[in-house]
Protein backbone atom coordinates (compact mmCIF):
# COMPACT_ATOMS: atom_id res chain seq x y z
CA UNK A 1 0.00 0.00 0.00
CA UNK A 2 3.49 2.35 1.22
CA UNK A 3 3.96 1.20 -2.81
CA UNK A 4 1.11 2.60 -3.78
CA UNK A 5 0.84 5.52 -2.51
CA UNK A 6 4.04 6.52 -3.38
CA UNK A 7 3.63 5.88 -7.27
CA UNK A 8 0.39 8.03 -7.18
CA UNK A 9 2.18 11.02 -5.96
CA UNK A 10 5.08 10.49 -8.46
CA UNK A 11 2.62 10.53 -11.08
CA UNK A 12 0.61 13.46 -9.43
CA UNK A 13 3.71 15.07 -9.63
CA UNK A 14 4.34 14.43 -12.89
CA UNK A 15 0.71 15.44 -14.06
CA UNK A 16 1.37 19.44 -13.90
CA UNK A 17 5.39 19.19 -15.67
CA UNK A 18 3.63 17.09 -18.66
CA UNK A 19 0.64 19.33 -19.13
CA UNK A 20 3.34 22.54 -18.96
CA UNK A 21 4.13 23.72 -22.32
CA UNK A 22 7.92 23.90 -23.06
CA UNK A 23 9.85 27.53 -22.94
CA UNK A 24 9.71 29.41 -25.81
CA UNK A 25 12.98 30.11 -26.99
CA UNK A 26 13.93 34.03 -26.81
CA UNK A 27 15.24 35.55 -30.54
CA UNK A 28 17.60 38.13 -30.69
CA UNK A 29 17.81 41.04 -32.97
CA UNK A 30 19.58 39.07 -35.90
CA UNK A 31 17.24 36.18 -35.76
CA UNK A 32 14.08 38.98 -36.18
CA UNK A 33 15.83 40.60 -38.67
CA UNK A 34 16.23 37.30 -40.37
CA UNK A 35 12.73 36.17 -40.11
CA UNK A 36 12.15 39.35 -42.33
CA UNK A 37 11.76 37.44 -45.35
CA UNK A 38 13.33 37.78 -48.72
CA UNK A 39 13.37 41.65 -48.79
CA UNK A 40 15.13 42.00 -45.90
CA UNK A 41 18.44 41.52 -47.90
CA UNK A 42 17.46 44.54 -50.51
CA UNK A 43 16.61 46.36 -47.03
CA UNK A 44 20.23 45.78 -45.48
CA UNK A 45 21.86 46.62 -48.90
CA UNK A 46 19.80 50.27 -48.99
CA UNK A 47 20.59 50.60 -45.40
CA UNK A 48 24.45 50.10 -46.10
CA UNK A 49 24.39 52.38 -49.04
CA UNK A 50 22.72 55.25 -46.67
CA UNK A 51 24.73 55.06 -43.71
CA UNK A 52 27.86 55.22 -46.19
CA UNK A 53 26.25 58.05 -47.70
CA UNK A 54 25.59 59.68 -44.96
CA UNK A 55 29.69 59.24 -43.46
CA UNK A 56 30.81 60.73 -47.07
CA UNK A 57 28.55 63.85 -46.83
CA UNK A 58 29.75 64.56 -43.09
CA UNK A 59 33.37 64.35 -44.74
CA UNK A 60 32.65 66.16 -47.98
CA UNK A 61 30.13 68.85 -47.65
CA UNK A 62 31.80 71.30 -44.99
CA UNK A 63 32.67 74.95 -45.55
CA UNK A 64 35.88 74.81 -46.27
CA UNK A 65 35.04 72.25 -49.11
CA UNK A 66 33.17 74.69 -50.83
CA UNK A 67 34.71 78.02 -50.16
CA UNK A 68 37.93 78.72 -47.99
CA UNK A 69 39.34 81.76 -46.31
CA UNK A 70 42.44 80.70 -47.24
CA UNK A 71 41.81 80.32 -51.35
CA UNK A 72 39.76 83.55 -51.05
CA UNK A 73 42.68 85.69 -49.66
CA UNK A 74 44.78 84.43 -52.10
CA UNK A 75 43.05 84.55 -55.15
CA UNK A 76 42.50 88.56 -54.27
CA UNK A 77 45.95 89.20 -54.19
CA UNK A 78 46.81 87.26 -56.89
CA UNK A 79 43.74 89.30 -59.01
CA UNK A 80 44.93 92.54 -57.35
CA UNK A 81 48.75 92.05 -58.54
CA UNK A 82 46.83 90.53 -62.31
CA UNK A 83 49.03 87.48 -61.88
CA UNK A 84 46.35 85.20 -63.55
CA UNK A 85 48.46 82.75 -64.67
CA UNK A 86 49.54 81.86 -61.32
CA UNK A 87 46.53 81.81 -59.92
CA UNK A 88 44.71 78.92 -62.64
CA UNK A 89 47.93 77.24 -61.17
CA UNK A 90 46.92 77.85 -57.74
CA UNK A 91 42.89 76.80 -58.01
CA UNK A 92 44.16 73.82 -60.20
CA UNK A 93 45.77 72.30 -56.32
CA UNK A 94 42.61 73.60 -54.52
CA UNK A 95 39.79 71.03 -54.44
CA UNK A 96 37.33 73.28 -53.86
CA UNK A 97 34.26 74.82 -55.38
CA UNK A 98 34.96 78.50 -55.98
CA UNK A 99 38.49 77.01 -57.10
CA UNK A 100 36.51 75.42 -60.15
CA UNK A 101 35.04 78.35 -60.97
CA UNK A 102 37.77 80.68 -60.53
CA UNK A 103 39.52 78.26 -63.07
CA UNK A 104 37.03 78.17 -65.74
CA UNK A 105 36.98 81.75 -65.78
CA UNK A 106 40.21 82.49 -65.61
CA UNK A 107 41.11 79.89 -68.48
CA UNK A 108 38.20 81.68 -70.50
CA UNK A 109 40.09 85.02 -70.17
CA UNK A 110 43.66 83.74 -71.23
CA UNK A 111 42.41 81.62 -74.16
CA UNK A 112 40.60 83.91 -75.30
CA UNK A 113 41.52 87.68 -74.59
CA UNK A 114 39.56 89.41 -76.99
CA UNK A 115 36.27 88.92 -75.25
CA UNK A 116 33.88 91.39 -73.70
CA UNK A 117 33.36 91.13 -69.68
CA UNK A 118 29.92 90.60 -70.47
CA UNK A 119 31.03 86.83 -71.89
CA UNK A 120 33.68 86.18 -68.88
CA UNK A 121 30.94 87.01 -65.96
CA UNK A 122 28.37 84.62 -68.60
CA UNK A 123 31.21 81.84 -68.62
CA UNK A 124 31.75 82.41 -64.13
CA UNK A 125 27.87 82.14 -63.61
CA UNK A 126 27.51 79.07 -65.88
CA UNK A 127 30.27 77.22 -63.99
CA UNK A 128 29.11 78.17 -60.63
CA UNK A 129 25.70 77.15 -61.49
CA UNK A 130 27.52 73.59 -62.57
CA UNK A 131 28.94 73.41 -59.25
CA UNK A 132 25.50 74.53 -57.19
CA UNK A 133 23.50 71.56 -59.61
CA UNK A 134 26.59 68.99 -58.30
CA UNK A 135 26.08 69.49 -54.86
CA UNK A 136 22.61 69.65 -54.70
CA UNK A 137 22.76 66.09 -57.03
CA UNK A 138 24.94 64.42 -54.48
CA UNK A 139 22.89 64.46 -51.75
CA UNK A 140 19.62 63.82 -53.38
CA UNK A 141 20.34 60.11 -52.81
CA UNK A 142 19.40 59.82 -49.33
CA UNK A 143 16.16 61.72 -50.77
CA UNK A 144 15.83 58.31 -53.01
CA UNK A 145 16.84 56.06 -50.62
CA UNK A 146 14.50 57.61 -48.47
CA UNK A 147 11.41 57.05 -50.87
CA UNK A 148 12.37 53.62 -52.25
CA UNK A 149 13.08 52.01 -48.79
CA UNK A 150 9.43 52.15 -47.81
CA UNK A 151 8.14 50.90 -50.84
CA UNK A 152 10.64 47.67 -50.42
CA UNK A 153 9.17 47.27 -46.89
CA UNK A 154 5.41 47.59 -48.33
CA UNK A 155 6.28 44.67 -50.92
CA UNK A 156 7.58 42.84 -47.93
CA UNK A 157 4.23 42.89 -46.44
CA UNK A 158 2.15 42.11 -49.29
CA UNK A 159 4.30 39.44 -49.71
CA UNK A 160 4.37 38.04 -46.30
CA UNK A 161 0.56 38.69 -46.81
CA UNK A 162 -0.17 36.56 -49.50
CA UNK A 163 2.06 33.59 -47.84
CA UNK A 164 -0.56 33.89 -44.82
CA UNK A 165 -3.62 33.80 -47.04
CA UNK A 166 -2.01 30.96 -49.01
CA UNK A 167 -2.06 29.09 -45.62
CA UNK A 168 -5.14 29.91 -44.88
CA UNK A 169 -6.47 28.74 -48.32
CA UNK A 170 -5.04 24.99 -47.82
CA UNK A 171 -6.62 24.38 -44.72
CA UNK A 172 -3.25 24.26 -42.62
CA UNK A 173 -4.44 26.33 -39.72
CA UNK A 174 -5.94 24.91 -37.05
CA UNK A 175 -6.37 26.91 -34.01
CA UNK A 176 -4.79 29.87 -32.53
CA UNK A 177 -1.79 28.04 -31.05
CA UNK A 178 -0.46 26.10 -34.61
CA UNK A 179 -1.80 29.18 -36.39
CA UNK A 180 0.56 29.51 -39.71
CA UNK A 181 -0.61 32.95 -40.32
CA UNK A 182 1.44 34.41 -37.40
CA UNK A 183 4.69 33.72 -39.62
CA UNK A 184 3.48 35.12 -42.76
CA UNK A 185 2.28 38.77 -40.81
CA UNK A 186 5.36 38.65 -38.58
CA UNK A 187 7.21 38.60 -41.68
CA UNK A 188 5.41 41.73 -43.46
CA UNK A 189 5.49 43.71 -39.64
CA UNK A 190 9.53 43.18 -40.02
CA UNK A 191 9.90 44.45 -43.91
CA UNK A 192 7.31 47.33 -43.01
CA UNK A 193 9.43 48.47 -39.91
CA UNK A 194 13.14 47.96 -42.22
CA UNK A 195 11.66 50.23 -44.42
CA UNK A 196 10.39 52.80 -42.36
CA UNK A 197 13.33 52.83 -40.19
CA UNK A 198 15.64 53.35 -42.97
CA UNK A 199 13.34 56.08 -44.66
CA UNK A 200 13.24 57.73 -41.36
CA UNK A 201 16.96 57.81 -40.92
CA UNK A 202 18.04 58.36 -44.75
CA UNK A 203 14.80 61.74 -44.94
CA UNK A 204 16.18 63.17 -41.39
CA UNK A 205 20.04 63.54 -42.97
CA UNK A 206 18.94 64.59 -46.28
CA UNK A 207 17.02 67.35 -44.44
CA UNK A 208 20.18 68.53 -42.55
CA UNK A 209 22.39 68.18 -45.55
CA UNK A 210 19.76 70.03 -47.86
CA UNK A 211 20.12 73.20 -45.14
CA UNK A 212 24.15 72.80 -45.54
CA UNK A 213 23.95 72.69 -49.18
CA UNK A 214 21.53 76.07 -49.51
CA UNK A 215 23.81 77.79 -46.83
CA UNK A 216 27.21 76.87 -48.68
CA UNK A 217 25.43 77.53 -52.07
CA UNK A 218 24.98 81.41 -50.99
CA UNK A 219 28.24 81.58 -49.60
CA UNK A 220 29.59 80.44 -52.87
CA UNK A 221 27.58 82.94 -55.36
CA UNK A 222 28.54 85.60 -52.56
CA UNK A 223 32.35 84.84 -53.18
CA UNK A 224 32.42 83.99 -56.90
CA UNK A 225 30.53 87.61 -57.38
CA UNK A 226 33.44 89.18 -54.86
CA UNK A 227 36.04 87.70 -57.68
CA UNK A 228 34.02 88.79 -60.82
CA UNK A 229 33.79 92.31 -59.24
CA UNK A 230 37.58 92.52 -58.83
CA UNK A 231 38.23 91.29 -62.18
CA UNK A 232 36.05 93.71 -63.56
CA UNK A 233 37.80 96.42 -61.72
CA UNK A 234 41.12 95.31 -63.02
CA UNK A 235 39.45 95.07 -66.52
CA UNK A 236 38.21 98.25 -66.47
CA UNK A 237 41.43 100.57 -64.82
CA UNK A 238 43.21 102.01 -67.12
CA UNK A 239 46.63 101.78 -67.82
CA UNK A 240 48.55 105.41 -66.26
CA UNK A 241 50.29 107.75 -68.46
CA UNK A 242 54.01 107.13 -68.15
CA UNK A 243 56.55 109.75 -67.55
CA UNK A 244 58.83 111.48 -70.60
CA UNK A 245 62.00 112.81 -69.48
CA UNK A 246 62.73 116.20 -71.61
CA UNK A 247 65.92 114.57 -73.28
CA UNK A 248 63.56 112.11 -74.69
CA UNK A 249 60.69 113.96 -75.47
CA UNK A 250 60.13 115.03 -79.63
CA UNK A 251 58.17 117.45 -81.03
CA UNK A 252 54.93 115.85 -80.86
CA UNK A 253 55.23 116.07 -76.93
CA UNK A 254 55.15 120.32 -77.87
CA UNK A 255 52.66 119.87 -81.09
CA UNK A 256 49.64 120.72 -78.47
CA UNK A 257 50.97 123.58 -76.08
CA UNK A 258 49.22 123.98 -72.58
CA UNK A 259 46.84 126.71 -72.09
CA UNK A 260 48.14 129.26 -70.46
CA UNK A 261 47.11 129.98 -66.88
CA UNK A 262 46.37 133.83 -68.19
CA UNK A 263 44.43 133.36 -70.93
CA UNK A 264 40.64 134.73 -70.62
CA UNK A 265 39.23 137.55 -68.62
CA UNK A 266 40.99 137.81 -65.52
CA UNK A 267 38.94 140.63 -63.19
CA UNK A 268 41.75 140.33 -60.49
CA UNK A 269 44.38 141.76 -62.86
CA UNK A 270 42.06 144.71 -64.12
CA UNK A 271 44.45 147.93 -63.86
CA UNK A 272 47.28 146.21 -63.73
Amino acid sequence: MYVSLLSASAAGAAAPLAGTAAPHPTKNFLDVVVAGGIMVYPLALLSVVGVLLILIYLLTIRRNAIVSDHFMHTAEAMIRKRDYLGLIAFSQRRNECIARITQKTLTFISTNPGNSFDNIREVAQTEGSRQAGMLTSRIAYLADIGSIAPMVGLLGTVLGMIEAFIEISAGEVQGVRQMGLAEGVSKALIATAGGLAISILALTFYSIFRGRVQKYISELEAAATHLIALLHAQFERQPVASYTPPTQRTREHYAVPAASPLVGDRPDLHGI
